[in-house]
């Protein structure tokens, strides 16, 4: 499994422990540019937030960050130019 499909996987289970695992993974892409810290920083903080409303119960706002959230991703797949 690469680390997009290993991201998308934390996604969707979106639970406490896969931020540090999303930050592990994300790591080695860092300081490539500007850009791509940008999009990291980015869906960094939506992952963190979708957590947050899992967790929390907030059942009405999970759909809407959870897409949000994969367009981060998707984003940051196409700044790398990974195969999706």
């Amino acid at each position: 499994m690469d680390s997009f499909q290993r991201l998308e996987a934390l996604l969707d289970s979106a639970g406490s422990d896969g931020i540090d695992e999303a930050n592990a993974l994300l790591r080695r892409f860092e300081g490539k540019s500007q850009e791509v810290t940008a999009a990291i920083d980015d869906f960094m903080l939506d992952f963190k937030t979708l957590v947050f409303v899992v967790e929390t119960g907030e059942a009405g706002s999970q759909k809407s960050l959870r897409e949000l959230t994969r367009v981060r991703l998707s984003n940051l797949r196409q700044l790398l130019n990974v195969a999706a």
